[in-house]
């Protein structure tokens, strides 16, 4: 069994933002010349997110109304972990989103199922951020 690992950065330019990374998460797939197997990509960062949607502008829009119901950027005062960063929000909302996703590897390319693709979930950016991508198959 063959295995493969990558760290890929990301600096997002906004405080949050989602990045359709699939293309990035291909070629790390092709580097390897694993074409039967599992990858796994996940957010090394607790403030960010990996997951598997569509890339619908409106989509992402709905996301980021519906996390900022849930947990909400201010008042910074509303959250006991804020202090030296006022990013618990980003936290509470990595949480709802998600840290990996794992995909099958089949014929060399990703198992997707139609319209999935995969994106990075910044919740508190501006800064380098890793994901990580490991593949193991043959």
């Amino acid at each position: 069994m063959k295995s493969y690992r990558k760290e890929l950065w990301i600096k997002a330019p906004h405080r949050r933002q989602y990045i359709n990374i699939t293309p990035q998460v291909e070629e790390c797939l092709r580097e390897s010349g694993i074409k039967e197997g599992l990858l796994l990509c996940n957010a090394m960062h607790i403030t960010a997110s990996v997951f598997i949607n569509d890339d619908e502008s409106g989509l992402h829009h709905d996301f980021e109304v519906w996390l900022e119901k849930l947990a909400p950027e201010k008042p910074y005062s509303q959250y006991e972990h804020n202090g030296a960063e006022d990013n618990a929000d980003a936290h509470l909302k990595r949480q709802v989103m998600g840290r990996e996703v794992v995909v099958a590897v089949t014929n060399g390319k990703l198992d997707f199922g139609p319209w999935e693709q995969i994106f990075y979930g910044e919740f508190d950016g501006m800064r380098n951020k890793r994901l990580l991508v490991k593949i193991i198959g043959e």
